[in-house]
């Protein structure tokens, strides 16, 4: 098998350790999932692939040419799941023009204040994935997409039980997500490629934290292929004939 991205940072004994222990089970795919894309907007990559050093100056928050690398890999998920009829779901930030829903944030990220209304404006999802009018787009201002939203609803209501996770910061917003996600005994499965960081550090070290403890971290070709496996229809109503979500 490929050596994983974050093979480079473990050392023998912590490699034995966890086979003694157990960890990185496969935790397998579901029977009816639902592609989740968290926070692939402009704040986050930019408004066009260039190094990331240069895509902060103007976008402080982006992570560069890597966040557009993932953009392509999440634009052929999507053509796959759309095929199947599959529930794709949006998270984005949105914040206040005066930014006083900004909160935490500003403690840590010492530039969110640069230009509040390129902050407001950014939270928009880049155009090359953009939403279509039976997707389902949750605004959220915190890390997780289940704080404060709605996430929760819909999965139930959709009765899924598998999220095909991509999107940023995987150290982050993708993290927030999955172990929420897990403590409501979901499914996660975090596709590698369609995620990114800024650091690569922490980009590496997320995916292997989430493997062995809340996902199975699976490269986009595997995914492709468990979802071109699904049978035609899950979400479709038998009554109307129609998608129901």
């Amino acid at each position: 098998m490929t050596e994983r991205v974050w093979e480079q940072y473990l050392t023998a004994r912590d490699n034995q350790v966890l086979a003694a222990a157990g960890f990185a089970q496969s935790g397998g795919f579901g029977h009816r999932p639902a592609l989740l894309i968290v926070d692939v907007n402009y704040n986050f990559v930019g408004d066009k692939p260039e190094p990331i050093l240069e895509s902060v100056q103007r976008w402080p928050l982006s992570c560069g040419e890597e966040g557009w690398k993932g953009v392509a890999v999440i634009r052929d998920l999507l053509v796959a799941c759309r095929a199947k009829q599959l529930p794709i779901i949006y998270t984005t930030p949105q914040f206040r023009l005066d930014g006083l829903d900004i909160g935490s944030w500003s403690r840590k990220i010492g530039r969110i204040h640069d230009d509040p209304e390129q902050l407001a404006r950014g939270g928009e999802i880049v155009s090359e994935i953009a939403p279509e009018p039976h997707d389902i787009v949750i605004t959220k201002q915190r890390a997780s997409p289940f704080h404060g939203a709605p996430l929760l609803d819909y999965l139930v209501e959709l009765k899924i039980d598998t999220l095909l996770v991509t999107g940023t910061t995987t150290a982050g917003c993708v993290r927030a997500a999955v172990v929420d996600a897990v403590s409501y005994n979901y499914l996660c499965i975090v596709v590698e490629d369609a995620c990114f960081d800024r650091v690569a550090a922490s980009h590496a070290l997320s995916l292997f934290d989430m493997h062995i403890r809340y996902a199975d971290v699976l490269p986009s070709p595997e995914v492709m292929r468990y979802i071109g496996s699904l049978p035609d229809g899950l979400f479709v109503s038998p009554e109307s004939k129609a998608v129901n979500f």
